[in-house]
């Protein structure tokens, strides 16, 4: 996991609708960049609709709310307009930019260690990482990071 301080790695991934999306493109603009492990799955899902219920609170702080997973972006889209997301899901299935944040890591799951995305949410002003919470829970996670746009 990068640490606060620490220049947020750029990125460039293909979001649900196929564009590409970068960070630069969000210079100005406070990023709240949460990175989860899968699509339709009950703790990612649970993460993602508190983002969405509380989104129009994030834009009136100027905050944009991205997800990242190693999901396809076909995977998103789908996820998307199942739970009506209304951020921007970005797909990383080489695991560029996933590796690049340090969430790629070794997990325990079901008793046996395994290597996956630890969930781990960012808030980046001006390209650099000012809050950075590793180990989130899923269904706190949103209303936390609102609160650290106060």
């Amino acid at each position: 996991m990068l640490s606060t301080g620490t220049k947020a790695p750029e990125f460039s991934l293909k979001d649900q609708d196929g564009n590409v999306r970068t960070l630069s493109e969000f210079r100005g603009q406070r990023v709240i960049l949460y990175f989860y492990s899968k699509d339709m799955t009950s703790g990612c899902t649970k993460q993602a609709c508190g983002f969405a219920e509380l989104y129009p609170h994030f834009r009136e702080k100027g905050a944009v709310v991205i997800g990242v997973s190693k999901d396809s972006a076909e995977s998103h889209r789908k996820f998307a307009e199942k739970y009506s997301l209304p951020f921007i899901l970005l797909s990383d299935p080489e695991l560029e930019t996933i590796r690049a944040y340090g969430v790629w890591q070794e997990k325990m799951n079901y008793g046996k260690k395994t290597m996956g995305v630890v969930r781990t949410t960012y808030l980046i002003e001006d390209g650099v990482i000012t809050k950075a919470f590793g180990k989130v829970k899923a269904a706190d996670n949103p209303a936390q990071m609102l609160a650290e746009l106060e």
